[in-house]
């Protein structure tokens, strides 16, 4: 589970770099994404608390997406203050071009599964991100379970 970690990190940076992004304004892109998928309109302060970062990161996040032609933003009519961020309508084609080839084998790797292994995959995935996201909230809180808040080091660097 590591290696197959370590190897998406490392594909994100090459992705990124790939898109002429960094990390950070490729994982912010996801989002927009996941949420146009959605149907939902996202403002920068959705997008900060998403991806975890300050109003001011996200700015600087929004502008290299802008330059480099992912997203536009646009006022609300109703209230000039707030401006929700835009998918360009080429983008999800830009981005698909990059990825698709990994969506294609990960396609055909679910071919060798019947839809009951499917679902025990899908059901394993899910939770396991739950779990993921749990932990990890508890090592940036440096709350019990994990070894800054509990005084205990697991050994592993």
């Amino acid at each position: 589970m590591d290696r197959m970690i370590a190897t998406a990190q490392f594909g994100q940076q090459d992705i990124a770099r790939r898109m002429g992004l960094n990390v950070t304004d490729l994982t912010c892109l996801g989002f927009l994404m996941e949420a146009s998928a959605a149907g939902e309109s996202l403002v920068a302060g959705d997008l900060a608390e998403r991806a975890r970062l300050t109003t001011g990161a996200v700015t600087g996040v929004l502008n290299r997406l802008e330059k480099a032609g992912y997203i536009r933003r646009t006022t609300d009519p109703g209230d000039r203050r707030r401006v929700y961020v835009v998918m360009e309508e080429n983008a999800q084609a830009r981005i698909l071009e990059i990825y698709g080839p990994v969506y294609q084998r990960l396609g055909s790797l679910f071919g060798d599964y019947g839809p009951d292994e499917i679902a025990v995959l899908t059901d394993w995935f899910t939770r396991a991100r739950v779990l993921f996201a749990e932990a990890l909230h508890e090592i940036r809180e440096g709350t019990p379970g994990s070894p800054e808040g509990d005084g205990t080091s697991s050994g592993r660097g």
